[in-house]
């Protein structure tokens, strides 16, 4: 498998999360192997039909559209870098097409399921530390709608909590100011000086915000953990991102703006929050309307 250069290929990729670049990882040496497989020493010998014959064992396989989608653009990446490093001549990936992801919205969340959250949390007991930091999460999460890697990430250098802003970063190495929210601003100081010491241990990395009950940074586990014990029905810790973008729009916040705090490069991928938005508009109609 050498001949491929995946370790020296993955190198390469600058700007791109250690999350991110542990799915390049896979997905190609996947494709790698499979390739391998089928004759292919190399990426010199791999043209577009056997890449098409990749894709359609990954259809036999069950993989999801989106899944496929997001492997052939790993195969882009791969393909062009090896061109570019002239260990191919022709990218066999140029007129390589995908099956079309499906166009599911965002989740939102309803104001009853954040009720629950914040306020009401289902399983929540009688530890108080814990519950302390499960809502400095909650409340972070939805209130600034971060990323669960960027809240996972945060470091106390990275909080003010008396201009309410918080510094993150976000994907690509990328840093922003977003702002903190009262509710949130309270929920983290009552945990970062009453509770956040009871977590501490000799393993504890100094600076970390948030901490699991081993003492170690929070992981996107463990938050899938809280919000598992607080709510009633599965929720992502995604989903609360995407209710704080539907939400802004819903008050009437601009697509720049929402853009900006979400982090988003591009604001295409933000604009999908305005037919989530348009969506609730219309449920509420259809449900409040006499002539609906």
């Amino acid at each position: 498998m050498d001949n491929w250069g995946l370790g020296a290929w993955l190198e390469s990729l600058s700007g791109v999360a250690d999350s991110t670049r542990a799915v390049y990882a896979r997905d190609a040496a996947a494709a790698a192997g499979w390739l391998h497989e089928a004759g292919h020493a190399g990426p010199a010998s791999v043209d577009r039909r056997a890449l098409r014959r990749y894709l359609a064992y990954l259809g036999t396989r069950r993989y999801a559209a989106r899944t496929i989608t997001r492997k052939v653009s790993v195969l882009r990446r791969y393909f062009d870098w090896a061109r570019r490093t002239g260990r191919i001549e022709v990218d066999p990936t140029l007129g390589l097409t995908a099956p079309r992801g499906g166009s599911r919205l965002p989740q939102v969340l309803k104001d009853d399921q954040i009720h629950t959250l914040i306020e009401k949390p289902a399983r929540a007991g009688d530890d108080d530390a814990r519950d302390s930091r499960d809502l400095a999460i909650v409340e972070l999460l939805y209130g600034s709608g971060l990323r669960v890697s960027e809240l996972c990430g945060l470091r106390h250098e990275d909080l003010d909590l008396s201009r309410l802003e918080v510094r993150v970063w976000g994907k690509g190495a990328k840093q922003r100011l977003v702002p903190l929210s009262e509710p949130a601003a309270g929920a983290l100081q009552a945990w970062l000086k009453n509770h956040r010491h009871s977590f501490v241990t000799s393993d504890t990395p100094a600076g970390s915000v948030f901490l699991n009950q081993r003492g170690r940074a929070m992981t996107p586990r463990d938050v899938r953990r809280v919000l598992d014990r607080r709510s009633v029905v599965p929720t992502h810790p995604h989903a609360l991102r995407h209710t704080f973008a539907t939400h802004l729009l819903d008050g009437g916040a601009d697509l720049r703006s929402v853009q900006e705090l979400l982090g988003h490069a591009d604001i295409a991928t933000t604009q999908i929050y305005t037919h989530v938005s348009r969506e609730r508009l219309r449920e509420v109609h259809r449900t409040t309307h006499p002539r609906a």
